[in-house]
C-alpha cells in the first residue's frame, strides 16, 4: 500500500472529525460514562480492526479510549488507516 503525501493526509483529516496527525498516524480520544461502556467500545472495534485486518494502537485509562492508526508496512498513513477511521465513526460501536 502506497503511502500518502502530506497534502493528501490534510485533506483527508478535514473528513474526519477529532482525529489528528499524531507522529505517522492518525489519533483519536474519547470519553465514555465509566469503564464499562469504555470497554464495550474497544471490544467493537476490536471487531472492526480485525474484519478490516487493520489493528490500532489501543490506550484505555478507565473511561477514556485512544486508538492510533498507521501502516508500519509503509511507514506512515495510508487509505488503509483513512478507511479504518471513518469505517469507526460510521459504526455502531459509538452509539
Amino acid at each position: 500500500m502506497e503511502r500518502l503525501s502530506q497534502s493528501e493526509i490534510q485533506a483527508k483529516l478535514k473528513d474526519l472529525s477529532g482525529w489528528q496527525l499524531d507522529d505517522n498516524g492518525i489519533k483519536k480520544e474519547w470519553k465514555f460514562d465509566d469503564f464499562v461502556a469504555a470497554m464495550a467500545f474497544i471490544n467493537k472495534i476490536a471487531d472492526l480492526a480485525e474484519q478490516q485486518n487493520h489493528h490500532p494502537e489501543l490506550f484505555n485509562v478507565y473511561n477514556r479510549v485512544s486508538l492510533r492508526f498507521s501502516t508500519h508496512d509503509a511507514g506512515g498513513l495510508t487509505e488503509k488507516d483513512f478507511s479504518i477511521a471513518h469505517a469507526i465513526e460510521k459504526s455502531d460501536a459509538l452509539r
